[in-house]
């Protein structure tokens, strides 16, 4: 049995109304959208409701599930998001996370929407706990398309951009993933205005070396991976250093970008 969180449900209950409190505040979901996850026990997780704005949300409302998508105990005014299965498909590949959220934040979802992937190494923060952030691709939501379309992602990051949709983070508790989505909403942030501003300075290979090393010796839990030079991507599962990232590659995305936004003004 997996050594779960000493927490109760009534405090993890409270933690998923502060957190969705949060993300709401910041703007990384509108109206009813995104959705939070924990890992209550091997079979068990307790989720958000559907319809329900994350920032207004109470303890009644949260759902108690088996990992295998069945309902365990709601209220009956409430019922589980569809987009449930995707979080499903994340606790039954990974059994180190314990909590997984969904949002909409603006920059990230900007270059989901885009099509650029959020891989490359600009911000020390963000390499050690993020590293390289892949684009899952499209998946029509409710379906199971979105969870298909993450599986081979989710194997080797703790963080993944949904096309045209959003961007799920996954951690060891609830307050991992959800640090996991402002470091990536706040990197998407600071990527865009550099592009904006027409360079990106990358982190020399040398240095994410020294970064991966750090990673290994701060022992921070999960998985990412981290762009090499020549354009292919390593995993790294906190066991090792990898290596840096195309100069060139950022380059020409800044140009494109650049380029796109003259033409349009």
């Amino acid at each position: 049995m997996t050594n779960y969180s000493l927490n109760s449900e009534w405090e993890l209950k409270k933690l998923i109304l502060d957190i969705g409190k949060r993300i709401w505040t910041r703007g990384y979901v509108a109206a009813n959208d995104g959705n939070i996850s924990v890992r209550i026990s091997d079979n068990e997780i307790l989720t958000t409701p559907t319809g329900v704005s994350k920032g207004f949300m109470t303890q009644e409302m949260i759902i108690k599930m088996s990992i295998d998508g069945k309902v365990i105990s709601q209220s009956k005014k409430f019922r589980p998001s569809s987009e449930v299965k995707m979080h499903i498909e994340v606790y039954q590949q990974r059994q180190d996370i314990k909590a997984v959220i969904h949002a909409h934040p603006p920059y990230c979802t900007s270059f989901a929407v885009a099509g650029i992937p959020l891989d490359k190494c600009v911000l020390p923060e963000a390499v050690l706990t993020l590293g390289a952030v892949p684009i899952a691709s499209y998946g029509t939501p409710s379906t199971m398309e979105i969870p298909d379309s993450i599986k081979s992602h989710i194997q080797n990051s703790d963080a993944v951009l949904l096309a045209n949709h959003g961007a799920l983070t996954l951690g060891v508790d609830l307050i991992n993933a959800y640090h996991r989505m402002e470091t990536l909403e706040h990197t998407a942030h600071i990527t865009y205005l550099s592009i904006g501003l027409g360079n990106v300075n990358m982190i020399p290979s040398k240095e994410v070396d020294k970064l991966m090393t750090l990673r290994e010796q701060m022992n921070i839990p999960g998985r990412i991976n981290i762009c090499a030079t020549d354009g292919s991507c390593q995993h790294d599962n906190s066991q090792g250093a990898a290596s840096g990232i195309s100069q060139a590659q950022i380059e020409q995305i800044t140009r494109s970008v650049i380029e796109k936004l003259r033409k349009q003004s």
